[in-house]
């Protein structure tokens, strides 16, 4: 594919984001959303492979029939409520409708079984995108509107996301399910917390973005796709694999990494709500997370994953043009611990 097309598919997805951003109307958020589904498709079916041909079939459908959803909850609140602004939706079918809509296309349980399908048909810097930016113009829309939702819906979708995505991630053997699966849990994390703290919610979400590009870009140097060929990884470059293994504990919630500061802020947050029962079943839910990262690790640097010898090594890395994204990356997702006060300063200011 042209360089040209690149830029103009890149530019695209940043003008649809930025586009939903800036609305607050919502026939130009769903342009936005409109414009980031169209710009990623070509991305996804750039590879002229069936199974890429199939997550993009996938993905197009899923993205449709939430937008299907969203315009007839913005039509229904219109022509109740009188208002087209996204701030003033206060229909509860209308609320119901268009949550339903925003959790199929962030992939929240248990509107979720799409996204480890079409994950498992991208390659690797695709996945990042939709794994990442692709997350950001739902979830702002969510953010608007998550005021006048009723707080027991956002703590079930919550919930349902991080347990079912945690039990769903235990027995995978493809790293880009693993991640899926990931995301789906973290954005649990993010919507449970989104009634009390909107702050907070954003900052749990920019942290996992954080560690999420740095996995798959260590997965991408090391041209990994599946544990089978992860576990062989560690006789051409130990010091990635390193990072890696501290990465996949952080997005676990492993103290003291960047990723355990999700779960202190949002388990503080829900104690002084008094919402103790939820806050005991979501760190259940993080312990089964936390099991398949583990064993993830377990099967890099300390067993050789059981399976045949004909296994594709690759004994030459591939010479990467950045060097420069991937430990920056890296470093934010394992060591931003100590910097917690000063996010925490920011987040009250922005509630």
């Amino acid at each position: 594919m042209p360089a040209t097309l690149y830029f103009m598919f890149y530019a695209s997805l940043g003008l649809g984001t930025s586009l939903t951003f800036l609305s607050s109307h919502w026939l130009t958020a769903w342009m936005g959303l409109e414009l980031t589904t169209l710009a990623i498709l070509p991305l996804m079916a750039q590879h002229h492979h069936p199974r890429a041909s199939e997550a993009t079939t996938k993905y197009l459908l899923v993205q449709a029939s939430a937008t299907g959803m969203l315009l007839f909850a913005t039509i229904l609140n219109g022509w109740v409520e009188m208002s087209w602004s996204i701030n003033e939706m206060k229909n509860p079918y209308a609320l119901t409708l268009a949550m339903s809509a925003l959790a199929l296309k962030l992939g929240l349980a248990p509107f979720h079984l799409w996204l480890p399908e079409v994950m498992q048909g991208l390659n690797l810097l695709t996945g990042l995108i939709l794994s990442t930016w692709q997350k950001l113009a739902p979830f702002a829309l969510l953010m608007q509107i998550s005021q006048a939702m009723p707080p027991a819906l956002l703590t079930i979708l919550g919930l349902s996301s991080a347990t079912l995505a945690a039990w769903g991630g235990l027995n995978q053997t493809q790293l880009r399910k693993i991640m899926a699966y990931s995301s789906t849990a973290h954005l649990g994390w993010s919507v449970i917390i989104i009634q009390f703290s909107p702050g907070l919610a954003l900052m749990a979400l920019g942290i996992y973005i954080l560690m999420t590009m740095a996995a798959f870009l260590t997965m991408k140097d090391m041209s990994s796709t599946k544990i089978s060929t992860f576990s062989t990884s560690w006789s051409k470059s130990p010091e990635k694999m390193v990072a890696m293994i501290l990465i996949l504990l952080s997005l676990g919630g492993l103290p003291p990494m960047t990723g355990f500061t999700i779960k202190w802020l949002v388990l503080e947050e829900l104690t002084k709500q008094d919402m103790y029962t939820p806050a005991t079943l979501i760190v259940m839910a993080a312990l089964i997370s936390l099991y398949f990262y583990a064993r993830l690790s377990y099967f890099t640097i300390i067993s050789l994953f059981p399976g045949t010898t004909n296994i594709k090594t690759y004994w030459r890395q591939k010479n990467i043009k950045d060097k420069l994204i991937l430990p920056i990356a890296t470093t934010a997702a394992l060591f931003l611990l100590p910097l917690m006060p000063l996010t925490l300063a920011l987040t009250y200011l922005y509630n």
